[in-house]
C-alpha cells in the first residue's frame, strides 16, 4: 500500500472505503458513500475525515474525488425509514445501497472489479451492517483510511447541498446553517414554526415538540 499525500494514513488503491453522515440531525435523511479510488484517485492530497475540513475545502476534494476516482456512489435512507428502523438499522441499509450500487458500477470495468474483490471492504467504525460482502471495521477510519475519508466527504458534500435545498422549501428553520443538527437556532424554529416532513419524529426533542413537552 502507499501513503496517501497529505494525510498520515495508507491508502490501498483498490479497497472500497464506506461512511456515512447525518446520523445524529433531528431532520433529514442518512446519506452514505462508497468510494474506491484507484490509481488516480489515490494521487488526490488533503484527504482526511470531512468534519476537520472548511466547507470550501470539503466541496473541492469532492469535485476532485468525483473526477479521478475509480467509482463513488451514494445511498439514502430517507426520515421514514429512520423513524420505522430506527438509525442504526436505517444507516446500515444507506450503506448497503451504497456499496450495492459501487459493485453494479464497477461491472462496467471487470479488471477492476476483480482487483477490488480481493479486498475487505473499510467500513468507518465499530460496527457492520449484516451483509454478504467481506468487510472490516475501522474505527477512526475516516481519519486513517483515504478511501473512507474521501467516502465521508462526498456524503458529506451530497447531504448539505441537499439540506441546502430543504431550506427553499422550508424556509425559517435554518437548515442550511445546521443541515438539521440540533442547535438553539432550530430548537427555536420548532418552537415557532412547528414539525416539518423532514424532522425524524422518533428522535427527541421533536417527539417532545409534537407531544407538547417542548420547554
Amino acid at each position: 500500500m502507499m501513503e496517501a499525500k497529505g494525510m498520515g494514513c495508507f491508502c490501498n488503491p483498490w479497497q472500497i472505503g464506506v461512511d456515512e453522515v447525518g446520523r445524529g440531525p433531528w431532520a433529514g435523511p442518512v446519506c452514505a458513500a462508497a468510494v474506491v479510488l484507484g490509481e488516480r484517485g489515490s494521487a488526490i492530497a488533503g484527504l482526511t475525515d470531512s468534519k476537520r475540513l472548511t466547507a470550501r475545502r470539503r466541496e473541492a476534494l469532492a469535485a476532485a474525488i468525483e473526477a479521478e476516482a475509480l467509482a463513488f456512489t451514494l445511498g439514502w435512507a430517507t426520515v421514514a425509514e429512520i423513524d420505522t428502523l430506527g438509525i442504526w438499522p436505517a444507516t446500515a441499509l444507506a450503506m448497503t445501497r451504497a456499496v450495492s450500487a459501487l459493485w453494479h458500477a464497477l461491472d462496467a470495468s471487470p479488471e477492476h472489479k476483480a482487483q477490488v474483490a480481493h479486498y475487505p471492504i473499510a467500513v468507518d467504525g465499530n460496527r457492520l451492517p449484516q451483509w454478504s460482502y467481506r468487510a472490516e471495521a475501522v474505527v477512526r477510519g475516516d481519519a486513517t483510511v483515504a478511501a473512507i475519508a474521501a467516502a465521508s466527504i462526498v456524503a458529506k458534500v451530497a447531504r448539505d447541498r441537499l439540506m441546502v435545498a430543504l431550506d427553499v422549501h422550508y424556509p425559517g428553520y435554518g437548515f442550511a446553517q445546521h443541515k438539521g443538527y440540533g442547535t438553539a437556532q432550530h430548537r427555536e424554529a420548532l418552537r415557532r414554526l412547528g414539525v416539518t416532513p423532514e424532522h425524524r419524529r422518533s428522535f427527541q426533542p421533536v417527539a417532545a415538540f409534537l407531544q407538547g413537552e417542548a420547554p
